[in-house]
């Protein structure tokens, strides 16, 4: 089977490429390669006869058009997208562009190969998307496919256009879709702007770690291979029009979590002063922060057979001993736009580039599902899905 995969060197997008190459696919990788994207993510597979890539904006009509024509894929994953929130805040024209316009784009020309190939039935566009769609959540309950959409920022409201302009296209036109809403990503090859990459980076450089608010809001952590698998199966075997909640069932505070994280460094890398619990720092909240977010997979649990295998114990071990044993893969993306900065902090207008200085501490955005900017997004409260570029990496919190 051929897949393309937008966003394909954005986070999660990354790991589907590579998950999907070892389970015998062949993968087009469509990415703009904008400020998040990694081509380093995908060295794993960058050699396979399996794996092409195509650099190109979903913006794009023509260059998407292009792709499909050359490639003839059987499913499009859509995870290209703007999807860090504190961008959306500082921003938000172009989760506007890449979101929503980029997704008509890429639908249109969908439907268009998709006819022209004489509508086959077995043709899939997978749209990828976040929960923070469906706005908050009090002290109990969970989020599931028929959840009612409250947006609260940019970064979600877009993605909520976005996942509106798949259904449409599907009841308007036929066009065969399924959907998914994830919940915060975590894992490997995480770009280092959303929470966990900056606590283990900050923690490194005996710098101050820090924390929105009083750390109280909690979010429901998948491990980033976990959701491949599930997208991988949802592509293949979900039902036409039908949506996904994917979750890890491993709800955690932010501050929770901040000291597990912290726990294992001083196991795997003791400092001198003392335990890295020391450096954190409490700093002004993001203006309208999401206070929960958790979600109930049973749908695809019980459609698909799907469930996260790896605990968020586990998982957290396994992601700081590959940033400790990665510093080549990291290193290099500390000095790309906005990392180690402060960000969205203006929820009243835009300020001057000049009047936005770094902040101690960088950016502690929990991240998403997607994977950002016309290419690629990045984590932002949970990783959901990216934009022509980078695949949504929704980490922040």
């Amino acid at each position: 089977m051929k897949l393309l995969v937008t966003g394909g060197a954005g986070f999660i997008g990354s790991a589907v490429v590579r998950q999907a190459i070892a389970q015998g696919h062949e993968v087009v990788n469509l990415d703009a390669l904008t400020y998040a994207a990694c081509l380093a993510s995908l060295a794993p597979v960058a050699d396979s006869p399996a794996y092409a890539f195509e650099h190109a904006n979903i913006c794009d009509g023509q260059a998407v058009a292009r792709v499909l024509a050359s490639h003839r894929p059987d499913i499009v994953m859509h995870l290209a997208a703007e999807s860090h929130v504190d961008r959306s805040i500082d921003g938000p024209g172009a989760f506007i562009e890449t979101n929503i316009t980029g997704t008509y784009v890429l639908l249109e020309a969908a439907r268009a190969y998709w006819t022209r190939a004489g509508r086959p039935a077995g043709f899939r566009f997978h749209h990828i998307s976040t929960d923070e769609v469906f706005g908050t959540l009090g002290p109990e309950g969970h989020f599931t496919e028929d959840s009612p959409y409250d947006p609260r920022s940019p970064y979600s409201a877009s993605k909520a256009a976005s996942d509106h302009l798949v259904r449409a296209w599907h009841e308007t036109y036929g066009l065969p879709v399924v959907l998914s809403n994830c919940s915060n990503n975590y894992g490997p090859y995480h770009f280092p702007e959303k929470l966990i990459p900056v606590v283990i980076l900050n923690a490194l450089a005996g710098r101050e770690i820090p924390i929105y608010g009083n750390g109280s809001n909690i979010r429901d952590w998948l491990y980033v291979e976990d959701h491949a698998d599930a997208l991988l199966r949802v592509a293949q075997a979900g039902v036409n029009g039908r949506s996904y909640a994917i979750g890890g069932e491993n709800e955690r505070s932010n501050l929770d979590l901040v000291h597990s994280i912290c726990a294992i460094l001083d196991r795997l890398r003791p400092r001198a002063e003392g335990p890295h619990a020391a450096l954190i720092r409490f700093v002004a909240d993001r203006p309208g922060h999401d206070a929960r977010y958790a979600i109930d997979p049973a749908r695809i649990r019980a459609e698909l057979g799907w469930r996260p295998s790896v605990t968020v114990e586990e998982g957290l071990e396994r992601t700081v001993r590959w940033y400790l044993d990665n510093d080549a893969w990291w290193r290099p993306l500390l000095s790309r736009q906005g990392v180690g900065r402060r960000l969205g902090t203006e929820p009243a207008g835009p300020r001057p580039e000049a009047d936005r200085g770094p902040e101690p501490g960088g950016a502690v955005d929990t991240g998403s599902g997607m994977e950002r900017g016309r290419g690629r997004a990045w984590n932002a409260d949970r990783n959901g899905p990216q934009a022509a570029s980078s695949a949504q990496g929704r980490g922040a919190a």
